[in-house]
């Protein structure tokens, strides 16, 4: 037997626990070519949101009454596959559950050695990719001032670390004080500001008074806006997410300042990760050294057990994380 999430009901604006259930169901029989897998931590993830709605985007929606799913790292128990064996730790979609089967070429395998194994959910798993993916878009390099908002959560993290690398000027924006220390102290941010203080746009000119070349938006809303005045002329744009308007429950207006795109000769592109799967050996082989050689910093916020799912998902939109939001189910 084995606890899973299900979804119950969409949600209308934020999540709330009553949209979610903790359902204990029967693991299926093993088959071959498939492998039983323990679970031992779950991502939740702010995109995961659009899939709540019954309405397909880029990917389709959940199912009412059926397990959620998502990015999970987990131990192979039982295999009758020779793709897998006893013991393999394996990267999985099968997320929001304790134990599942699939079939064994649905896994991928990754280094036992690497502690702790839920960082193939954070700086070396989808969040990290992103970051890496967004900033090779539009050719980030050294000299280039970037801004990066919702800079203290998985991504934004990891782009301010990866830009620095590259010998970027970064600046970040957060929601809180910790996370701001945190954008300085561990991410090395050359500056950050909490976007509670005051508006973004004067904010964001104290950090970055000769403007910036690239801005990196993982929020959207009064960031973006702030970003648009801000770039310089021929800047970039990295459009990798909008938390800020995920919840929200009519169309949100657009940047009032959205004909700066022509006067400032500005590049905006937009990418989904999923995309560029491809890249992954390219991804770990230059991320993964960084993460080695103690160059790149995955923090995280982590939760105990399946029942605290729900909740780890929804404190994502009140910005309850620093890094990585992930559930401990080992």
């Amino acid at each position: 037997m084995s606890r899973e999430i299900h979804l119950v009901s969409y949600p209308t604006g934020v999540p709330t626990e009553a949209n979610f259930s903790v359902v204990t169901s029967e693991i299926a029989a093993l088959q071959e070519g498939q492998a039983l897998v323990r679970n031992l931590y779950m991502s939740v993830d702010p995109y995961m949101r659009g899939r709540m709605s019954g309405r397909t985007s880029y990917v389709p929606p959940f199912e009412l009454g059926k397990p959620l799913d998502g990015g999970a790292v987990g131990e192979v128990v039982e295999s009758r596959s020779d793709l897998v064996k006893p013991g393999d730790a394996v990267l999985s979609r099968y997320g929001w559950r304790e134990y599942f089967t699939a079939a064994a070429s649905e896994l991928q395998p990754v280094e036992r050695g690497i502690e702790p194994l839920s960082v193939y959910l954070g700086a070396l798993g989808m969040p990290g990719m992103a970051a890496w993916v967004g900033l090779n878009l539009v050719d980030v390099k050294k000299g280039d001032i970037i801004y990066i908002s919702g800079a203290a959560g998985a991504v934004g993290s990891v782009a301010g670390q990866l830009a620095k690398l590259r010998g970027c000027h970064t600046v970040g924006s957060a929601g809180s004080s910790d996370k701001v220390n945190y954008l300085v102290d561990e991410c090395h941010y050359d500056s950050a500001f909490n976007y509670k203080y005051g508006a973004i746009s004067n904010m964001l000119s104290q950090a970055a008074p000769e403007g910036i070349d690239v801005y990196f938006d993982n929020v959207g809303g009064e960031s973006l806006e702030a970003a648009l005045t801000a770039l310089r002329p021929h800047g970039r744009i990295i459009a990798c997410g909008g938390i800020s308007q995920y919840n929200a429950d009519k169309p949100v207006p657009g940047p009032s300042n959205l004909f700066n795109m022509i006067t400032k000769r500005l590049t905006w592109k937009g990418f989904i990760v999923g995309d560029s799967m491809k890249q992954m050996p390219e991804f770990l082989s230059e991320v993964g050294a960084f993460y080695r050689e103690g160059k790149l910093k995955n923090r995280e916020t982590v939760l105990k057990g399946i029942e605290l799912a729900p909740e780890a998902f929804i404190g994502l939109f009140s910005g309850e994380n620093i890094g990585k939001m992930v559930v401990d189910l080992s």
